[in-house]
């Protein structure tokens, strides 16, 4: 492993993670892909393991630790194989739990944060919504101050952890007349009234809840309010570079598992008197494969670097995710071939590899998206700035 940015403890976490999803996880996968839902006990082990607050401060029972820990804890996720149980644990850590982290008080980080940190509370993020995607600045979710409450009224979509999770991280209109400086985030009670979710049928990530979340006169004290009212959108778009740079992370690991699958499978099958890894043709391929997913983790490894340090990398974190999901795409679909007619088959793993990992271009920000993104900023010298 690349010792510019791992040392020996990052290596030994790494191996004490994979064998705690060898026993832990692994034997359950399939049962929670077929089900639809990762069951409620793993959440709590993880928590105890101290899996959920690697980067989250000690006086709220995190650990405080590097980025590279975060590196690890994703990389790994990605090879039992499903993106569906991986989009769980990542979207409850560091979507959700970075949002009361970064804006919630100390309050909010006692009753939410510790919680989510221990395994005792599950999270979502509700961003998305039916009729805006990937226009966060079009919401139309309204948050209407009364007294001492908010009422919270709209909808959200493609929400995961979304039917199972104990409370959720909401940003909603408190000015629906500014597009960009009318928005905030609240946090609310899952079984507060007039929350209800209905849970959709997707192509891949089976193990995951996930769903379409509508809010019809929720009323939450106006103390549920993160940070500074009217600041939500700069506080999203902040996130979204952590966000996105996951995403590319998940991205080269699940390419980097698909190749090298295909390899173990090549030195195996014999056809025509040698074994597949003899043919030139193949060969090739491979290494072709395995050099694009190597330039996408090394530039995941540096931006990371530099996130850790402190640096606002929105540019390159679009980068990150445009790249780096368009390549796995394509390398586990060459990776899929490979394995001829097995390839095809759900007992080998890359025909729910190549479902999960079609999401990567789609969530978190759309391909397109991320190009209009990253164009305004290398042509237009557009500069996002972070919120302060």
């Amino acid at each position: 492993m690349n010792s510019m940015y791992f040392t020996e403890e990052h290596e030994s976490f790494r191996q004490s993670f994979k064998e705690f999803l060898q026993k832990e996880v692994v034997p359950h996968i399939d049962k929670w892909e077929k089900d639809g839902t990762v069951e409620r006990f793993i959440w709590k082990k993880f928590g105890e393991m101290g899996y959920f607050g690697l980067n989250q401060p000690e006086e709220y029972g995190g650990l405080g630790l590097d980025l590279f820990y975060t590196v690890i804890f994703l990389e790994e996720l990605q090879k039992v194989n499903s993106g569906g149980f991986a989009a769980n644990m990542w979207a409850h850590a560091y979507l959700a739990m970075t949002h009361l982290n970064k804006e919630g008080d100390d309050r909010i980080k006692k009753e939410y944060l510790t919680p989510s940190i221990d395994g005792d509370k599950i999270g979502c993020l509700c961003i998305t919504e039916p009729f805006g995607g990937s226009d966060v600045a079009g919401m139309r979710t309204t948050a209407v101050k009364k007294g001492d409450k908010y009422v919270i009224n709209g909808s959200k979509t493609f929400i995961t952890n979304g039917v199972y999770s104990d409370y959720l991280v909401v940003a909603a209109k408190t000015n629906p007349e500014d597009k960009y400086k009318g928005m905030s985030i609240f946090v609310m009670d899952r079984n507060t009234p007039g929350i209800s979710s209905t849970k959709l049928d997707k192509l891949g990530w089976r193990a995951s809840d996930t769903a379409e979340i509508a809010f019809d006169n929720v009323e939450i004290p106006v103390e549920n309010l993160m940070g500074e009212e009217g600041k939500g959108f700069p506080y999203i778009m902040q996130h979204f570079a952590l966000e996105r740079l996951v995403m590319g992370i998940n991205a080269h690991a699940r390419a980097e598992y698909a190749v090298d699958y295909a390899v173990k499978y090549m030195e195996e099958r014999v056809a025509f008197g040698k074994s597949l890894d003899r043919f030139q043709v193949l060969r090739h391929k491979i290494a072709e494969m395995a050099s694009r997913v190597d330039m996408c983790r090394e530039y995941n490894y540096s931006i990371a670097k530099r996130l850790n340090d402190g640096q606002y990398v929105v540019k390159e974190a679009s980068m990150s995710k445009l790249l780096s999901t368009k390549m796995a795409d394509e390398v586990i679909y060459e990776a899929l071939q490979l394995l001829g007619g097995y390839g095809y088959m759900e007992e080998y793993p890359m025909a729910r590899l190549l479902r999960d990992s079609r999401l990567g271009p789609i969530g978190g920000g759309t391909s397109e998206i991320l190009k209009e993104i990253i164009a305004k900023m290398v042509i237009d010298k557009k500069e996002y700035k972070a919120a302060t």
